[in-house]
């Protein structure tokens, strides 16, 4: 049996539309990447990989390329982080075609740009972009002292509604850098959080020593970092019988 490959993104456009009409016509971007990649069946060693040095993995990289190339030919729409499929996207019949129309999309954009050198073009090539904003953002938090990034993520806390936001990672202190009540009409929850500066992934076994350490302490739990969170890590922080932990990935922060 042949070892599933790294899809390319022009591989990830049916896919995606796909999981767009099973989902009801929408789904937010987390949604399709899960979705997507359990439609395919990538194996973590695929789905683990990141893209350059993350927090994004390359098939959420080249998900995010496919999203552009399908919105180019009018079959998805986008708004507040939520990807639709519009009358013309469900209309397409097969793999196909949705590569015959990217195909030609493609070949109009080219036309109408600037080029690069004929050395580095190609059919089968990735599409060019200008430096991601978001990876030079990460670049700089992963510089930032622990004192500092602590104090950001305290900052980033008070601006999303939560009050009496206060730093408190101690040496023995299991993982738990600070404390902070988020209200919700009448009701207020104490929440724990942990930041933490990653490069690479974060795993379960992270999780379950920040709830271990948060358990009987807080309402909720909050992990903030700049890299990604493994599937394993998302499945452990919903775990069943567990108190929940909501998860802030590099590219979410």
């Amino acid at each position: 049996m042949t070892a599933p490959e790294m899809p390319t993104y022009k591989d990830l456009l049916w896919p995606t539309l796909e999981v767009l009409k099973n989902n009801g016509g929408s789904a937010s971007i987390q949604e399709l990447l899960e979705q997507v990649t359990r439609l395919l069946d990538l194996p973590d060693e695929i789905s683990d990989v990141l893209q350059g040095e993350g927090p994004q993995t390359k098939v959420g990289y080249r998900l995010a390329w496919a999203r552009t190339s399908l919105k180019r030919i009018g079959a998805v729409n986008n708004r507040h982080g939520v990807w639709t499929i519009t009358p013309a996207g469900r209309e397409i019949p097969s793999e196909g075609e949705v590569r015959n129309l990217h195909r030609q999309a493609r070949r109009r954009y080219d036309r109408n740009r600037v080029k690069p050198p004929p050395a580095v073009q190609s059919e089968d090539s990735e599409p060019s972009t200008e430096s991601d904003w978001k990876e030079d953002l990460l670049a700089i938090l992963r510089e930032l002292t622990p004192d500092a990034f602590e104090r950001l993520c305290q900052r980033i806390l008070r601006e999303s509604g939560f009050t009496k936001v206060e730093v408190t990672g101690r040496v023995g202190d299991g993982g738990i850098d600070g404390a902070g009540v988020l209200r919700v009409n009448l009701i207020s929850f104490h929440v724990r959080f942990q930041c933490e500066r990653y490069t690479g992934s974060v795993g379960a076994r992270e999780i379950r020593d920040f709830r271990g350490a948060m358990v009987g302490r807080a309402d909720k739990g909050l992990f903030l970092t700049t890299g990604r969170f493994t599937r394993d890590a998302a499945l452990e922080a919903v775990r069943d019988g567990a108190p929940a932990i909501d998860l802030i990935d590099g590219l979410a922060l």
